[in-house]
């Protein structure tokens, strides 16, 4: 009997509840899947519609979706070429060491080189060192010069009683 083969291609409309899957997969193994907001309407508007926010390459192994890899593009930085950022890549638990984390890397910088971007950023969860020595193999290293911060932004309503000058 022949194994099935693995593809990595763009996500569609059929993928989204696997997408969808996977992304809460991955916020519960990160701890803020309750924080988690995103919908398959939100999967459906903002990355299949007119004018796409991210993309989304989808690991699927004999019609099964195993992988994602949430991607978006600055388009510009210091050097004025884009610079292609890996905002999630998650393997579901019964297909790691399938390949599949690999592949979906190769064709993150297949895609990058198609759109001239001479890198691909993304972070780490400080703890993950198996994702860290995945990275690694892969041929990424941590970032020597930049370090990753974060500010919380309030929304308007949830600054009850506060006025500014």
């Amino acid at each position: 009997m022949r194994a099935s083969p693995l593809t990595i291609r763009p996500f569609e409309r059929d993928d989204v509840a696997d997408v969808l899957r996977l992304m809460r997969g991955l916020a519960e193994f990160e701890g803020y899947i309750d924080k988690f907001r995103v919908t398959e309407r939100d999967l459906i508007k903002h990355g299949l519609g007119e004018n796409p926010r991210f993309g989304v390459l989808v690991a699927d192994l004999g019609g099964r979706i195993i992988g994602i890899a949430v991607h978006y593009v600055i388009p510009w930085t210091y050097d004025l070429k884009p610079t292609l950022v890996l905002k999630e890549l998650f393997v579901d638990e019964t297909a790691r060491s399938s390949g599949a984390g690999a592949a979906l890397i190769d064709a993150l910088k297949r895609h990058a080189a198609a759109i001239g971007a001479p890198r691909i950023n993304w972070t780490v969860l400080a703890a993950n060192e198996n994702a860290k020595r995945f990275y690694r193999r892969e041929g990424a290293a941590p970032d020597a010069i930049w370090e990753p911060w974060t500010m919380p932004v309030e929304a308007d309503g949830d600054r009850e009683g506060v006025h500014e000058a």
